[in-house]
């Protein structure tokens, strides 16, 4: 599909043409020209909106989509066009279904979903067969399939050998191995942040301690062995500590926030709205405050969604026997503006290509168009008029919004909200 993306502000570091206002004709797919006042000299389709700014195309590294297995929840269809509509020209499939996605026959099959789609799906295969944290999965073969990682989503992996052998392992084929950190001994029966919140509503708690515990343990294994270690979504203060201390060692170490973590607290628990139980848990404003200046300094790599659709069933009764998770794709840019600068939001969420290995496409002529259309300005309320998603577990009703996310231009083809 040919078109002119007209009066559109670039924000891409890499472009000759960043922070300059231009039209961008695209042609087959690619970038033909930039520059003021082209002529639209073919009838060629035009896209004109209000304030329009565009980066490079935006990454998200977590998604879950149900599908296979949980199609009730969400499926890949209408997962891919609804991170199209957010802004989102790539996500990372969590291999968070049923069955769980850990060989080659899943990699393949949730890619075989993915065709045609916009917005482009790069699966994650499951470190363990069955997530279950006992005996590795066919990573080899996953990875030849196109799987871009190895991780059993929010299961932490109690065997430290394990997490070893399988360091030492990917780097036969620069494979990148995730650890979610949470020790589940000293988690327990938690169900929220340990603390002045907990305490209050009378819930179990989960110290900072489960995670730092963790992440420190895995970041040992890292330096013994080598390789590539992603730590997703931290969430305290001291996590964001070790990481950049690692990183001053030179481990090959990278790390990801959710948004939720970078916006709310756990006060948000106090009606026990179980839309904000999610794992790792809501913590404090201290903790909240350190992930934001992870971010600003480039101690955390990557701004994730953690986008994971819940059914009504699983999230509506008590909050200790609720699911963990919040959908995130839909409230993700306009929550973020209302905590960073635009440009820093921009960078994390193109930056974490590099981490998965996915080729980056700079604004440039000549270049695949690859780009994220949205507006930086305006104030509103996230409500569910807002939700897109066929599951309805957003953590962020009733939250403040700014900005809105336009949709995308990739795959030679326009999705617009």
């Amino acid at each position: 599909m040919n078109t002119i993306i007209r009066d559109a502000k670039i924000i891409d570091s890499e472009s000759p043409f960043h922070n300059q206002t231009v039209d961008i004709l695209i042609v087959d797919g690619s970038i033909n020209k930039i520059g003021k006042l082209l002529p639209n000299l073919e009838n060629t389709a035009e896209v004109k909106l209000d304030n329009l700014h565009v980066s490079q195309g935006w990454f998200d590294s977590s998604v879950s989509l149900g599908e296979p297995g949980f199609e009730d929840r969400e499926t890949i269809a209408n997962g891919l066009n609804v991170a199209a509509k957010s802004g989102f020209t790539a996500i990372a499939l969590q291999p968070n279904s049923y069955p769980i996605i850990d060989n080659q026959s899943q990699i393949n099959f949730v890619k075989s979903k993915a065709n045609g789609f916009a917005t482009e799906l790069f699966p994650i295969g499951a470190l363990t067969k069955g997530s279950e944290g006992k005996d590795m999965a066919e990573l080899f073969d996953m990875k030849n399939s196109g799987a871009v990682a190895f991780g059993d989503y929010n299961k932490s992996l109690d065997n430290a050998n394990l997490l070893k052998i399988a360091l030492q392992y990917v780097q036969d084929f620069d494979g990148l191995v995730i650890a979610f950190a949470q020790d589940s001994n000293i988690k327990g029966n938690g169900v929220a942040n340990e603390g002045i919140v907990s305490t209050r509503l009378g819930l179990k708690g989960i110290p900072n301690l489960a995670e730092e515990l963790q992440i420190a343990r895995n970041l040992f294994l890292l330096e013994y062995t080598g390789g590539k270690l992603h730590i997703p979504t931290i969430s305290t203060a001291k996590s964001v500590a070790l990481i950049k201390e690692a990183k001053a060692k030179g481990l090959n170490v990278t790390c990801s926030v959710a948004v939720h973590h970078l916006v709310l607290t756990d006060e948000k628990l106090e009606n026990f709205d179980t839309r904000c139980k999610v794992s790792p848990p809501l913590r404090t404003e201290t903790d909240r405050q350190a992930l934001l200046a992870g971010i600003l300094d480039n101690t955390v790599d990557i701004i994730t969604t953690d986008h994971n659709p819940i059914d009504i069933e699983h999230k509506k009764m008590e909050f200790d026997l609720a699911k963990n998770g919040t959908i995130g794709l839909e409230s993700a840019f306009g929550a973020l503006l209302t905590v960073l600068p635009l440009e820093k939001v921009i960078e994390k969420l193109t930056s974490g290509k590099a981490t998965f290995g996915i080729e980056s496409q700079t604004i440039a002529e000549g270049n695949k168009a690859n780009i994220s259309l949205f507006n930086p300005e305006g104030k509103s309320i996230f409500s569910k008029d807002n939700i897109l998603s066929k599951s309805k577990n957003s953590a962020f009703l009733g939250t403040e919004s700014k900005g809105k996310a336009y949709g995308i231009y990739n795959q030679g083809k326009l999705v617009l909200v």
